[in-house]
């Protein structure tokens, strides 16, 4: 990319990445001074080397970053987001005409979650939603790339109908940015719905089981109470 009449070399990266960047005119210098012009059109010293030492008067570069003096490669580890900016280098007091612009992004979230958002007018229906703020990558297990149902203040989502497809289906959502992605855990069709199921079975199950305890101890409750009725029924009969 040319910036008039100054090359410009444009490199994108995540935060926690390490950037180099070396001049392609180099001869042995006296000194090298490695600027960088912030997003803001601040210009500070990212490195100096001169007479051997390297200096890093700017506390933003402070512990990552060197400069090689053989080859005049600055080397910057462990980026944040304010490294973004150009960068221009200094040899032997002469600025020199390459800049490198540098774009140092937040990488996606690890390990995205897909919430699950039931619809309480419809049993059979639920929303999958996703939520970032850049792109959002819906698949299901036979590699197709779904569309949206429904916008989020943070994300989107997707609708999944318990009587439509197959009750085998795997979802997932994938977060994309320029410097990274990564993909959620499946979510499965037939584990969605099956949760009404089970509650209303334990349910039934509860049912089943307090009916036959009555049951038991109805009986058991029965020869009890004959027999205590047959020993007053004596007793009375003793007395007349």
């Amino acid at each position: 990319m040319l910036h008039g009449d100054r090359t410009a070399v444009d490199v994108l990266k995540a935060v926690g990445d390490q950037v180099s960047f070396r001049p392609d005119k180099f001869i042995p210098p006296v000194s090298i001074i490695w600027k960088h012009i912030n997003t803001a059109g601040m210009v500070v010293k990212a490195i100096e080397w001169d007479e051997g030492e390297s200096l890093i008067p700017n506390p933003r570069f402070k512990d990552i970053t060197t400069v090689d003096e053989k080859t005049g490669e600055i080397n910057i580890t462990n980026l944040k987001v304010e490294h973004s900016g150009v960068y221009t280098i200094d040899i032997n007091s002469k600025e020199q005409e390459q800049r490198f612009i540098l774009t140092v992004m937040e990488p996606v979230p690890k390990d995205p979650v897909i919430e699950v958002e039931e619809i309480k007018d419809n049993p059979d229906v639920v929303y999958l939603a996703c939520k970032y703020s850049e792109t959002i990558i819906w698949n299901n297990s036979a590699g197709e790339t779904l569309k949206i149902s429904k916008l989020h203040p943070t994300g989107e989502s997707i609708t999944v109908e318990k009587n439509e497809g197959n009750p085998d289906n795997v979802y997932t959502c994938t977060l994309k940015n320029r410097v990274s992605e990564e993909t959620s855990d499946p979510v499965y069709k037939r584990d969605l719905f099956n949760e009404a199921v089970s509650d209303r079975g334990f349910v039934i199950w509860i049912v089943i089981v307090l009916i036959c305890m009555a049951f038991i101890l109805l009986f058991l409750f029965i020869p009890s109470l004959y027999g205590y009725c047959a020993e007053d029924v004596q007793k009375m009969t003793v007395i007349d």
